[in-house]
């Protein structure tokens, strides 16, 4: 493998919606998690920011990536959020050299 996609999603729910995201995206959630190519697929809430925001955090291999927008589960996925969205997610997704997590040089705990 020659690096991979790191992809970063921020998703403002409907206020009155907020508590149901989980629940909502938990079957695309285990379905992209079972995928070959998916590295890590990792939903977070902010410690600052708004209560009805969700990030996601991806990482696919290159085929990997291009099988998961293909895959019959991803647009099921869609279809599930959108009703609960505020707004169109933001979205950062770059290919990056990494092929994972790697230890941090400027914190280095021994």
């Amino acid at each position: 493998m020659d690096g991979m996609i790191l992809i970063n999603l921020k998703f403002t729910v409907q206020p009155e919606r907020a508590d149901e995201w989980m629940d909502a995206v938990a079957k695309y959630t285990a379905d992209v998690r079972s995928e070959p190519g998916n590295l890590f697929f990792e939903w977070y809430r902010p410690v600052e920011g708004g209560p009805n925001e969700y990030f996601l955090l991806e990482g696919f291999t290159d085929e990997g990536a291009q099988a998961h927008v293909a895959s019959p589960h991803f647009q099921e996925g869609l279809d599930a959020m959108r009703p609960l969205l505020a707004s169109t997610p933001q979205i950062i997704s770059e290919q990056v050299g990494a092929e994972g997590f790697g230890p941090m040089g400027e914190l280095q705990i021994d």
